[in-house]
């Protein structure tokens, strides 16, 4: 008769012990969201805040003004940044995910001499930062001529993201089977058809993952933008920003609120649009290699 009351003890025991840990996660959750979201919520009000200077905004501002926003798109070069930025991300994208994608094909679907010791080099030069090869790259485009100039900046781009993207993409191309390609090969298809209409098809999400990986990098990296260009014109984003709050003359931080709020908005609905697809691209080829 006690084996009842002991065994009810214990469900109820095991049930408390899951309610706390779900309590637990859900607190931790919601910390982590305030944690992300306040600085993101003080920019936009900071940026709806008249005046040049953040240190006065709160975060239920007396006056909302969107004088920044109108100053920053008509009075200053801020078109021509976003222009420039857009431009360098799409063409990085277009490239990068084309040099990827054919490379780890490459590596994964042939056998070839250096085969192995190619992907032990790739997978060794993830460890080192990248901007340890500043000033080779610096003196590199300085010698064909493309310092200062958007494709330079591109090219930079496009050859730092092969290491990860090949390993992560071959990795997925592992995980599809041969039996596709061998009977595309009885039915008369070449390697290039194969690669194209076999290959392609079947590797959206990884595709879709490295695409928008190779648009965003470029978006706001300021390093190796601030290292290449040098003239107005060919300024991105992340330099004209930095320069409005830099020096003793720029100090208009809320316009530079505007300016990051307004950045952020491609890159948000274009993670809104293909969440699945990064998600599952992310997933596949990690566990696939």
């Amino acid at each position: 008769m006690s084996a009842k009351p002991l065994r009810t003890k214990k469900l109820s025991g095991a049930k408390f012990k899951e309610a706390v840990v779900t309590v637990l996660i859900y607190a931790f959750l919601i910390i982590s969201a305030i944690l992300v979201l306040y600085p993101i919520v003080w920019i936009f009000i900071g940026s709806l805040n008249p005046g040049d200077t953040l240190y006065s905004s709160t975060l239920m501002p007396e006056k909302i003004t969107m004088k920044h926003y109108t100053h920053l798109w008509y009075e200053t070069d801020y078109v021509k940044w976003f222009k420039n930025t857009l431009f360098v991300a799409t063409m990085n994208m277009i490239l990068s995910t084309f040099l990827i994608v054919s490379s780890a094909y490459a590596f994964s679907r042939f056998r070839f001499p250096g085969r192995r010791q190619g992907l032990m080099a790739m997978l060794i030069l993830q460890m080192f930062p990248s901007f340890m090869g500043m000033i080779a790259i610096y003196i590199l485009l300085l010698q064909i001529g493309l310092l200062d100039n958007l494709w330079g900046l591109i090219l930079v781009y496009a050859g730092g993201s092969i290491p990860f993207g090949a390993w992560l993409v071959k990795g997925y191309f592992d995980g599809l089977p041969r039996s596709l390609e061998e009977a595309a090969k009885i039915d008369g298809a070449s390697h290039t058809t194969i690669f194209f209409k076999v290959m392609m098809p079947l590797s959206v999400p990884i595709l879709t993952f490295i695409a928008i990986n190779n648009f965003i990098g470029p978006w706001m990296d300021f390093i190796f933008a601030r290292l290449v260009l040098r003239s107005n014109e060919n300024k991105t984003l992340a330099i004209g920003l930095f320069e409005m709050v830099t020096g003793r003359g720029n100090t208009e931080f809320t316009t530079f609120a505007a300016g990051a709020i307004i950045v952020a908005i491609p890159i948000t609905i274009l993670f809104l649009l293909l969440q699945k697809y990064i998600i599952a691209g992310l997933s596949a080829g990690a566990n696939k290699g």
